[in-house]
């Protein structure tokens, strides 16, 4: 591990105990943090009291420095919205960037659509309902998912500060090719 980065996980750590220690000392806080349902929650509390435990290992401190090709790299969208970018399309695929930040589908909506779908979560966490199943998915940073076409979706959550991005690959299903999700 370089410094940089040990320098980086050291603080983190420090601002955790911190953040630990307060909500223990605090029974109205641990209530707080009880009471939250999802990683994303724990995040926007501890940020309320000024406490920086965001930031998953091997995140930068601003990914908009980043170089201009990077996927992780321009501003995030406001607090419930999210962005697309098609990044290559044929007649075949459509492959696009989403950045989502504290977005979620509205409420009773689903997503039926005709093409398969295979999403991967390059930064931040989302939480997914599927409508033939009855617990939510959380995908988090690496996680891929294959939703096959016309399978119902929606989407409950996703991370609010530098929000969450999205590889998402679109494409028609032809005679003899199949998608298992």
């Amino acid at each position: 591990m370089a410094e940089a980065q040990l320098q980086q996980f050291l603080a983190k750590v420090g601002q955790l105990n911190a953040f630990v220690s307060r909500c223990q000392s605090q029974p109205e806080l641990l209530q707080r943090l009880r009471d939250c349902s999802h990683h994303q929650q724990v995040v926007d509390l501890a940020q309320s009291m000024g406490f920086d435990i965001g930031r998953r290992w091997g995140d930068g401190v601003d990914a908009s420095t980043h170089n201009s090709d990077s996927l992780l790299a321009g501003a995030r969208p406001a607090q419930g919205e999210e962005t697309s970018q098609i990044l290559l399309e044929t007649d075949a695929f459509r492959l696009m960037r989403l950045h989502s930040c504290a977005a979620s589908s509205p409420p009773g909506f689903w997503y039926d659509q005709a093409e398969a779908e295979w999403v991967c979560l390059l930064q931040g966490s989302a939480r997914l309902q599927m409508e033939d199943e009855d617990s939510e998915r959380e995908l988090n940073r690496g996680d891929s998912l294959m939703i096959a076409p016309h399978r119902r979706h929606r989407l409950v959550a996703t991370d609010g500060g530098a929000g969450t991005i999205w590889l998402a690959l679109f494409w028609t299903m032809d005679r003899g090719n199949s998608v298992s999700s």
